[in-house]
This record gives structure tokens, C-alpha cells and sequence, in this order.
């Protein structure tokens, strides 16, 4: 699609589609129109298009026709039948994540700490590979909404990566912070999973794309991830459990901690952990180990700007970072969070690529082996941590 302009549809109205639109504001390199938005809650759909101006669309199918590029900012369990309607439609479409994932049978029994992982597995593999059969027959892409790609620290890797044909040896990350505030995030019908999923899914894609990045590199073919061994723990949900009221303990039956450990084709490794047992704010990070640099990827929180008060009334009105539990002492600001996240990078980089046809970084194949990796990883942690195969679509 090579046009100078560009018209984004947004189906969804809540938390993601406002980010998506503020990161759209900071799009340079091609002129983005926003057609509309579509969500089938009509009060918050309202309140989305009255308060920036936007048309609100009566369905899916209409947004999509007069769209070029499609923002899937919905809940998960919805990504598959949306984006699918919009790649045969031959529409570019921006899917956040994760990508996909297994919510359940339907039923009203459904348990997520007693469902079949294989099962979960088997049906999430379905999903993807529909999702890329459609993107085959498709003009449109796919382009997975993993802001950690597109954080600075992370493309600053991919091109010392590329310039010195290093191979990654081992890498290990994380994110974690006190919990969610979305009681959805802790039904497994509503998330597909807990920590692993919701907090683990940022930094596997951020090794995964860089072994993909390597490949390339090194010989023009990605370098997959091949087994996982995992373990999962509900620690808030323990009866001996202490709470002092500073983590959150919303979960009914999803994990609030996970550790992966992913072994690639080449022998090389990445350990994960997720986390909602920390406290002091989002802890982001990816340490990189080659064979011939080491890097460390602070994603958040860094020591751009750091501050004091000694009281935190004074910074009542003052956003400092997300999720912390006190302004009070010393705070590492933020001083534009989305900046250091990815968020604007990101959609510049999807523009540029339904514009003139750059390659995209964060595509479907990346989203098909982070997700695939994630829904192995609960079969091994099912099995207490054995050495599972990770499907390769």
C-alpha cells in the first residue's frame, strides 16, 4: 500500500486504543488519518470518539471498509475473528497484545487451575494459525503491538547486534510490579493465563526477536525458540499468604509469578521471569550476553530523571511512574514514559511499513513464536517444570 496517507480504525475504547491514538499523534513519516472507532460497549465507545472528535462506526465490518490500517485494541480473547475479518478485507492491522491465546470452554465450570494445558495449548495453535493463513492470502500484515521491540534500548541492541555479527549466548530478563488493577487480569476466561502471559509475553519477545535478528543476520533465517521449561506459582493466593495490603490479590485462578527458561535451535539460551510481587514500580529490564559485548536494556525503570521529596504530598499532582506505591523519597521519573517504552516508535514504524513497504520488525511470525512459546511453557509448568517442545507455526 504505498500511500502517503493513511486511514487507522480502532476497534476498541478503552485503555489501549487511548494509548494507540496518543502514540498516533507523534507519526511523522506518514500522514495518519483516524477514520473512526468501533467498540460494541456504546457508552464507552461514546465517551472515546466525543472526547477526540472521532466518528463512531455501528460495526466492525463498516470501520473496516473505511480503514487502511486496523488498531485491534480489544480484550485477547476477540483478537482472532477481528483480525481475520480485517486481513480479508486486505487491511493492515495492528493487533496488541498478546496476540492470542486460550479463555476457556465457555462453559461456567471453566476453571483455569484445572483445565487441560494440552488442551489450551492445541486450541491457541488453532487460533494462531488461522491468524496467519489469513495474513497469507491477505495484501494486508500483521504487525504485533510489542512495544518493547520498538523501546530504544531494545533497537539500539538490534543494531549492535547487526554491526558486529555477535552471537547471543544467554540472555535473561523481566517484568514485574505489584499487580493489576483489572480484576479481567486475574480469570484465566478473560486473560488466557496469568504473570507468564500478562507480564512474561514482553520480555520472551524482546530475546525472541533478537535470536530472530540474529539469524538473519548471521545466515538470512530467524533463530527459533525450540523447548521451555516453566514453573508457576500462586503465591498471593497461598493461605499462609501475609498481606499488608501493597500487592494486589485479585487473582481467582491465574499465576502471579512464572520463571521460563527457553533453550533456542542454536543451543543458546534466555531466562524470563513475571512477576506481580514487586514493589517500587514496573521493573523492565533485558540483559543481553554475547560472544562479543554484554548489554543492559533498561526499559523501566532509568535513571533519566531521578527526584526527592520528603513527603509525597508535594507530588500530589504529579505523575511519576507507572506503578509505584509511593511518591515519597527518592523517584525515578519518567519523563516521557511512552518515549522509553516504545509506544511512538512503534506506530511510526507500523505507518511506515503499510506506507512504502518497510520490512516490519514486530510481525506475525515474532507474535506466532512468543505465544506459541508462552502456551508450552504452562504445559511444562503443569508438569512441574519438564523440558516441553515449542510448536514452530
Amino acid at each position: 500500500m504505498n500511500k502517503q496517507l493513511l486511514l487507522a480504525g480502532f476497534v476498541g475504547s478503552g485503555f489501549a486504543a487511548r494509548f494507540h491514538y496518543d502514540a498516533l499523534q507523534r507519526v511523522f513519516s506518514v500522514k495518519v488519518e483516524v477514520a473512526g472507532a468501533y467498540s460494541p460497549s456504546a457508552d464507552n465507545l461514546r465517551e472515546f470518539t466525543s472526547q477526540r472528535n472521532l466518528k463512531a462506526f455501528e460495526s466492525l465490518e463498516e470501520l473496516i471498509d473505511a480503514s487502511d490500517v486496523i488498531h485491534v485494541c480489544t480484550p485477547p480473547v476477540t483478537h482472532e475473528p477481528i483480525v481475520v475479518a480485517a486481513l480479508r478485507k486486505n487491511k493492515h492491522v495492528i493487533v496488541e497484545k498478546p496476540f492470542t491465546g486460550y479463555f476457556g470452554d465457555g462453559t461456567e465450570a471453566f476453571n483455569g487451575d484445572t483445565f487441560s494445558r494440552e488442551e489450551g495449548l492445541e486450541a491457541t495453535l488453532t487460533s494462531i494459525r488461522n491468524m496467519l493463513e489469513a495474513e497469507k492470502a491477505s495484501e494486508g500484515l500483521i504487525m504485533y503491538a510489542e512495544n518493547w521491540i520498538y523501546a530504544p534500548a531494545i533497537q539500539k541492541e538490534r543494531e549492535i547486534l547487526q554491526k558486529t555479527g555477535a552471537q547471543v549466548l544467554w540472555m535473561h530478563g523481566e517484568q514485574s510490579h505489584s499487580g493489576s488493577h483489572s480484576l479481567a487480569y486475574g480469570q484465566w476466561k478473560l486473560s488466557g493465563g496469568g504473570s507468564m502471559i500478562g507480564k512474561g509475553c514482553h520480555p520472551l519477545a524482546a530475546a525472541i526477536y533478537l535470536k530472530h535478528v540474529e539469524g538473519r543476520t548471521r545466515t538470512g533465517n530467524p533463530i527459533r525458540p525450540k523447548t521451555i521449561s516453566a514453573r508457576t506459582h500462586a503465591i498471593t493466593r497461598m493461605p499462609a499468604y501475609q498481606d499488608e495490603g501493597y500487592l494486589k490479590t485479585t487473582y481467582k485462578d491465574t499465576e502471579d509469578f512464572a520463571l521460563l527458561h527457553v533453550v533456542f535451535e542454536d543451543g543458546t539460551i534466555a531466562d524470563v521471569f513475571a512477576s506481580e510481587l514487586v514493589m517500587g514500580g514496573v521493573h523492565n529490564w533485558l540483559e543481553v550476553n554475547t560472544s562479543n559485548h554484554r548489554t543492559i536494556c533498561q526499559v523501566n525503570p532509568n535513571t533519566s530523571m531521578q527526584s526527592y521529596t520528603p513527603d509525597g504530598k508535594h507530588f500530589r499532582d504529579v505523575y511519576v511512574v507507572e506503578k509505584t506505591e509511593t511518591k515519597q523519597g527518592w523517584s525515578s521519573i519518567s519523563p516521557d514514559e511512552g518515549w522509553f517504552a516504545g509506544y511512538q516508535h512503534e506506530m511510526d514504524a507500523f505507518y511506515r511499513s503499510a506506507a512504502f513497504g518497510e520490512p516490519v520488525e514486530s510481525n506475525g511470525q515474532l507474535a506466532a513464536d512468543v505465544i506459541s512459546t508462552i502456551y508450552a511453557g504452562y504445559v511444562s509448568a503443569a508438569r512441574k517444570g519438564a523440558e516441553v517442545t515449542v510448536p514452530i507455526l
